[in-house]
């Protein structure tokens, strides 16, 4: 038994755990292969932050016990760790469960099933990500404690991965050809609180030095902790996208309170109008929960209201999720399904019609823009106002002649609710 395959579920944390799983097994010989149905052990990489991605992550599950035969079946992550005794009871197709950072202990239970025949792993190939970009996890878990969120319960307290660490695996990815480095962790403001005089615009100004053409992208941002040094410092520094995903999760001074938030309504507006001052033409980027306890018409219209003040170029909304051992868990006022549903649908019309009239913009203007996938005649690519997997695309016809990873200038010539068009300037 030597060919394994990872599916992996959730956010891009998750996709740099099985990055670095996928490694950690191919060093002990296994063979990574991407077809689930060709794989001696199937590994799933599971989810749990609200009720739809444990959903998802169970029925992920499901789908390949019914393919198990004489395959091992092995379940980790954050589901695994939550949810463990459970899973093994409902599913005992699953051979073996396990939290999370515990990648040791699948590689160890592999090497059990592994035959004596010395096969060379030097044909194996791992292209979960494509050759433009990379996630790079620079902190695990969270010392924050979010009224609605299990994060810190899974995965404890805010940790800072060392800078050395950091910076080897980003110099690695840029010398391959990677075009993107894509910043992530819960909170990536915190970074270096636990280290001595070394925080985020330190790694950032090391990072910005390693020699190379590539972009530099922020995710979640805590919105009170974003000083103005590193606003400058996005600001000059041409690696580093004009891009901030800064998830604010509402509006309203009473359901903030009540999400253990820090930061009014009044403090956001500040801070977004400081933020288009210190970085002309920046992506703003956030998301909200809509259905929180007790949240009234009025509160649902406040943030409506707020979302059509500040006309965020990109937007996400979740639906309130009712997770067992959460401070919100036990509030009174839950709100039903339909109404969360309501609030949900109306927000995210009302955003598509700020991201139409915010595209439109665009047209007749030139960008960079980085190649994601090629296929034929037709190229999908990014401006620096598209994350990967959660904002729009460029699509690009006639582009044949592209190559995925590449780097080119496009023109844009037509505009979606969420996409656009554009052809390569030569």
């Amino acid at each position: 038994m030597r060919r394994f395959t990872v599916i992996t579920l959730g956010c891009p944390k998750n996709i740099v755990d099985s990055r670095h799983l996928i490694e950690l097994i191919k060093k002990e010989s296994f063979i990574y292969v991407e077809d689930f149905k060709k794989a001696d052990f199937i590994l799933i990489n599971t989810c749990c932050f609200i009720e739809d991605a444990k959903e998802e992550s169970i029925e992920e599950i499901l789908t390949a016990a019914k393919f198990k035969v004489d395959r091992k079946l092995i379940v980790f992550g954050c589901l695994a760790k939550r949810y463990g005794r459970e899973l093994t009871k409902e599913i005992p197709e699953i051979d073996a469960i396990f939290g999370v950072d515990e990648n040791e202990k699948i590689t160890e239970y592999m090497k059990q099933f592994r035959n004596n025949l010395i096969e060379s792993s030097k044909h194996s190939f791992y292209s979960v990500e494509p050759k433009s970009y990379r996630y790079i996890k620079i902190a695990e878990g969270c010392s924050r404690r979010c009224s609605f969120c299990v994060i810190p319960d899974i995965r404890g307290k805010f940790r800072s991965i060392t800078p050395d660490l950091i910076l080897r695996e980003a110099e690695d990815f840029v010398n391959s050809g990677i075009r993107e480095l894509i910043l992530v962790a819960q909170d990536i403001t915190q970074y270096g609180r636990d280290l001595k005089g070394y925080d985020l615009k330190s790694l950032l100004r090391d990072l910005t030095k390693i020699n190379g053409d590539f972009w530099i992208r922020l995710l979640y941002l805590y919105p009170t902790d974003i000083d103005e040094k590193l606003l400058e410092l996005v600001a000059t520094e041409e690696k580093i996208v004009n891009y901030l995903d800064i998830p604010m999760q509402h509006s309203e001074d009473r359901i903030l309170r009540l999400m253990g938030r820090r930061g009014t309504k009044k403090e956001y507006l500040k801070k977004i109008r400081q933020i288009r001052d210190i970085i002309p033409g920046v992506t703003l980027r956030s998301t909200f929960i809509v259905g929180f306890p007790t949240e009234t018409e009025e509160d649902f219209q406040g943030l409506v209201d707020f979302i059509e003040e500040v006309q965020f170029e990109r937007l996400g909304v979740f639906k309130y999720s009712k997770e067992e051992g959460t401070k919100a868990y036990n509030l009174k006022g839950q709100i039903p399904e339909d109404i969360k549903k309501r609030r949900y649908d109306t927000i995210m019309s009302r955003q598509s019609v700020i991201s139409l009239e915010k595209n439109r913009n665009l047209i007749n203007k030139e960008f960079e823009a980085i190649i994601d996938y090629t296929d034929v005649d037709i190229a999908i690519g990014r401006l620096y106002c598209h994350a990967p997997e959660i904002d729009g695309v460029l699509i690009l016809d006639n582009a044949n002649s592209l190559r995925e990873g590449e780097k080119i200038k496009t023109l844009i010539t037509e505009a979606y609710d969420y996409d656009l068009k554009g052809v390569p300037v030569k």
